[in-house]
């Protein structure tokens, strides 16, 4: 997370790159989800939550570092994005996933908790408040299909063609007049999400101290949801040990 932050804050000032195209070198995962072992190590974010403006917490600050960029940012989705991993996603200006691979889904809500990265804030520009609930509280992955459908990204594209789609895009978008992609981001500037951070973040912090919230969360880790296998059977387990 620090070395990403890093890269934002440095390109932001870069002139000369005009898109930026994130995409995993796992065949599987895009980001899986945060670290459920965080639990244990409250002071693990102490040198970010330094920098970190008033009213945000760490991983809000990273989305809005993301979707202040005056660059476009472009996720090229070839494998699985949950929790804090979907919630970069929607921080970006457009995502494209790969049919049969690509998924997205918000398993907070599972853990006894809810999104605290920005994820109710920023489908709340992209789709209808019952969909976004359905994604929040029903805590299942979402096909390319799906999330296209909802909105939550551009576009469903043959794994085959992903690539190709992709680059395209991102060098007509690089090649266009200096100036330009600078002015369509000014003229849809990033709504002002500031009031629903907090509440996001009070509500959070509030699930977070209650002791179901923990025994899921620990109940999670013991069956091995941090390791390579138990990633792609998190959804099971924690459905598992939910109430």
């Amino acid at each position: 997370m620090t070395d990403l932050r890093n890269f934002l804050i440095k390109v932001r000032n870069d002139d000369a790159t005009r898109v930026i195209v994130f995409e995993s070198g796992s065949p599987d995962f895009f980001i899986a989800h945060v670290d459920m072992a965080l639990i244990d190590d409250p002071h693990a974010f102490d040198e970010i939550a330094r920098d970190v403006p008033a009213g945000l917490n760490v991983f809000q600050a990273l989305g809005e570092l993301v979707r202040e960029l005056p660059q476009v940012t472009i996720v090229k989705l070839a494998g699985v994005a949950r929790g804090g991993g979907a919630e970069f996603i929607a921080a970006c200006d457009m995502a494209f996933g790969a049919i049969g691979r690509a998924g997205l889904g918000q398993v907070e809500a599972l853990m006894g908790i809810v999104p605290s990265g920005g994820a109710m804030q920023y489908l709340s520009t992209r789709m209808s408040r019952g969909r976004i609930l359905e994604i929040i509280l029903g805590g299942g992955v979402f096909s390319a299909e799906e999330a296209a459908a909802y909105g939550w990204i551009n576009r469903a594209l043959p794994a085959t063609e992903l690539d190709d789609f992709v680059d395209t895009l991102a060098r007509h978008i690089a090649a266009l007049p200096a100036g330009v992609v600078q002015a369509a981001k000014r003229v849809l500037p990033p709504p002002d999400l500031g009031a629903g951070f907090v509440r996001e973040q009070a509500e959070w912090s509030r699930l977070f101290a209650e002791p179901a919230a923990e025994a899921l969360i620990r109940g999670g880790l013991a069956r091995g949801a941090q390791t390579v296998d138990g990633e792609r059977r998190l959804e099971e387990i924690l459905r598992s040990i939910s109430p």
